[in-house]
């Protein structure tokens, strides 16, 4: 953990006044917190350029039940990268671990083109890929942060973190928009690529401005710089009980999320058909234009409540309290999938949902990580925030099975939903407890 910085006194400087309606910003970390914030920012907008591809590739080759099929090999997959990763964290400082593993994603980018050039199906193969890049790449961008800042400045400092990240997230889908009316995906995935590049940079800069805001010791910033310790993030999570709620969280909440998705899936595939029945361009077209609508509302959304709303729950109920949002309203939403169930509702419960999970949920979900060791925040968080956000959609996708084969209506998907909401709701009560244990013995911080 990041040893607590000595900071300047702030003088009322203008940085910290402008920045005070988003997050409690102190003048010693103005520069580093801003150069994070964009950092975060064209990550997430890199992230629906493919994100948006995606969506065109797998929903016109093969539907949305193959999509969440699909989704459960990411999981399989996962049981390797994540020890790979784990090994290769354990052998580079934590610049280097950022900025190789982020050029490895860029490499990969170039060979999906390369297939597209050459006339190749690539819907499931890139399906596969972007979802192990958004839990393997955002997952350790948000490590990085842990580690910088002490557990006081991420209660502070990330809602306002989060705002490049919805803001990037918002921005991008829209982009992707236009860009898929003019030019086709392989014109995001280029994009995407060139943005990724910018933070590689950018992770070199924010390093060295944040160690030199923070005033280390020699001892402390030379600690921080070394390679990470030999545990298996694994064998982490299983031995800490406040680790495996976390991994039970992420499991829970992305099953609900991704039936969510595969129920809209299932509308606007069967809305395209309608509307084209014997054009597959049209129809991509459509898909397309009904995500980047759905992604590009949601960020908006998500970058508001990131904007007003995140740093003044934080300041009021604590990161503990302000997981009870995104399940309440999850909850309320499919309850209301019983009585009134189309796309225009299954649009809004959706909006609601994911607004929420990447702004208030995303932000209080990383914040859980403060009170952990160095290792913890690497290794385990990328098995909890890969494999079991992964496990969550292999569970869907036998969820989604067995539906399809009792011929489940959407009422019945819903009522499944809110079974799961229930339990959620559950590890909440739990984590809330092991959360106070946590931060009283990292520091007596309040979280």
């Amino acid at each position: 953990m990041a040893s607590e910085p000595q900071h300047q006194p702030d003088g009322g400087s203008w940085a910290t006044r402008l920045l005070s309606p988003i997050a409690e910003v102190k003048a010693a970390e103005v520069t580093s917190v801003l150069l994070m914030t964009l950092m975060m920012f064209v990550v997430l907008a890199a992230y629906y350029l493919l994100k948006t591809a995606r969506e065109v590739f797998i929903l016109s080759e093969g539907g949305a039940e193959v999509k969440s099929y699909s989704s459960a090999g990411q999981a399989l997959l996962l049981l390797v990268l994540v020890p790979a990763y784990g090994a290769f964290a354990s052998r580079v400082n934590r610049v280097q671990l950022v900025q190789w593993v982020t050029l490895f994603f860029v490499a990969n980018i170039g060979l999906f083109l390369l297939a597209l050039g050459a006339g190749l199906k690539v819907g499931i193969p890139y399906f596969l890929w972007v979802g192990i890049f958004n839990v393997m790449v955002i997952a350790q961008f948000w490590a990085f942060a842990n580690d910088l800042y002490t557990p006081e400045q991420g209660k502070r400092l990330f809602p306002l973190i989060g705002v490049g990240a919805s803001l990037g997230a918002w921005l991008g889908s829209v982009r992707a928009g236009q860009l898929m009316e003019s030019f086709g995906p392989s014109r995001l995935m280029i994009g995407a690529a060139a943005g990724l590049g910018v933070c590689v940079l950018l992770s070199r800069v924010v390093n060295r401005v944040t160690e030199r805001e923070a005033r280390l010791p020699a001892a402390a910033a030379a600690a921080a710089e070394k390679p990470l310790g030999d545990q298996n993030g694994f064998a982490m999570i299983f031995a800490d009980r406040y680790l495996m709620l976390i991994a039970a969280l992420a499991v829970l909440l992305n099953v609900v999320n991704t039936t969510g998705e595969y129920l809209f899936g299932r509308y606007v595939v069967d809305a395209a058909m309608a509307a084209h029945p014997a054009d597959a361009a049209a129809r991509e077209q459509f898909i397309g234009a009904a995500y980047s609508h759905l992604f590009s509302t949601v960020n908006l959304i998500g970058f508001l409540l990131q904007m007003f709303v995140v740093s003044r729950v934080f300041k009021f109920l604590g990161v503990g309290r302000s997981l009870y949002i995104h399940p309440l309203v999850a909850l309320s939403g499919y309850l209301l999938m019983l009585r009134a169930p189309s796309m225009a509702t299954m649009g809004w419960v959706k909006i609601a949902d994911n607004s929420l999970d990447y702004s208030l949920g995303n932000t209080t979900k990383q914040a859980l990580w403060l009170p952990t060791s160095r290792e913890a925040k690497y290794k385990a968080k990328q098995a909890v925030d890969s494999f079991f956000v992964r496990m969550g959609d292999v569970l869907q996708a036998a969820l989604v099975f067995t539906g399809e084969k009792l011929a489940l209506a959407v009422p019945g998907f819903a009522f499944v939903n809110i079974v799961l909401v229930g339990g959620w709701l559950g590890v909440v009560t739990l984590l809330n407890r092991d959360l106070r244990v946590k931060a009283s013995a990292s520091g007596g911080t309040t979280l």
